[in-house]
């Protein structure tokens, strides 16, 4: 396994089934490891939108890609949760299952969430392998994600419509050792996906010459089963 598995408790009865596909195998048909590249920041602050930036670029050099977004994951797998202290762990804890199911994959999967408490991002990460967790945080002041808040969210949580609202009535944690920080309230899409894909490059999770490489040894391969 890529990840390494929970160290929660389960019942004694279940077994755990490993693939027959190695991640060596899968890396080499796809070029690239499975890894999560998570996404955290206060609502407005960019995440969704470098979250599919970065997905387009990776998936136009050939990568195998997902993005996996905040609101869509709460119209169903999340969908019983409010957003409680309680419920957002659990919110995250589900989350982080899900991206370690698309690691073994060998899916570059991008995580979309605001996150807000260090321990959830973290009990996230200690999932994870050596490298196949990137936290990237999306920085940007408080005042420039209300000016970009085109559904009125941060207007509806001042006025006591939404409670426990990330950024106003309930704190967001800033990471203290992010992979990487990028500058998504003054700097561009473009100039902060760059960044991220250099990120990911520079990590050994993809690289434009393994690509071409395992493209070779996969013909090499099925030229020696002719």
């Amino acid at each position: 396994m890529s990840f390494n598995e929970s160290s929660q408790s389960v019942p004694t009865n279940l077994i755990w089934h490993h693939s027959v596909v190695t991640p060596d195998q899968r890396q080499l048909r796809s070029g690239h490891k499975g890894a999560v590249i998570w996404f955290t920041g206060l609502s407005g602050s960019g995440k969704s939108t470098l979250a599919r930036a970065v997905e387009e670029m990776l998936f136009q050099c050939g990568c195998q890609t997902f993005v996996l977004d905040g609101d869509n994951v709460r119209h169903g797998l999340c969908r019983d949760l409010t957003f409680s202290p309680k419920d957002r762990q659990e919110n995250i804890r589900r989350i982080g299952e899900v991206a370690k199911l698309f690691v073994e994959s060998g899916t570059i999967v991008l995580t979309a969430f605001i996150s807000p408490y260090r321990a959830d991002r973290d009990a996230v990460r200690s999932m994870a392998a050596e490298n196949e967790f990137i936290e990237i945080f999306c920085s940007a002041d408080l005042q420039i994600c209300e000016s970009r808040d085109v559904k009125g969210l941060y207007k509806k949580a001042r006025n006591g419509e939404i409670p426990e609202f990330t950024g106003i009535t309930s704190p967001y944690e800033v990471p203290l050792s992010p992979e990487l920080t990028v500058d998504s309230g003054s700097a561009s899409s473009r100039d902060c996906a760059d960044l991220i894909v250099k990120e990911i490059i520079r990590r050994g999770i993809y690289s434009p010459d393994l690509i071409k490489k395992n493209s070779s040894d996969i013909d090499q391969n099925q030229n020696g089963r002719k």
